[in-house]
């Protein structure tokens, strides 16, 4: 059980920094026409970026969670 929960935790730890860079590559993708819209004209990078940062941190409760059911497992072992 502990070797399955340890890959998991590696995937989501892995998935975790690809949202990441993902997430910093469409900011770094914004070009300066979708910087001159008009206000609350919606961008398609910004929509990327804020996919990929909801994705970051949805990996990041995922590894939490797994850390801590290891961290349980651990003490009732």
């Amino acid at each position: 059980m502990n070797t399955i929960l340890v890959i998991a935790l590696i995937l989501a730890m892995a998935a975790t920094l690809f949202a990441l860079i993902r997430g910093i590559i469409a900011f770094l993708q914004t070009t300066k026409e979708e910087l001159n819209l008009p206000e609350g004209a919606v961008r398609p990078s910004s929509l990327k970026q804020n996919k990929m940062m909801l994705n970051r941190i949805l990996f990041q409760a995922a590894a939490i969670i797994i850390v801590a059911i290891l961290l349980l497992s651990k003490g009732h072992g």
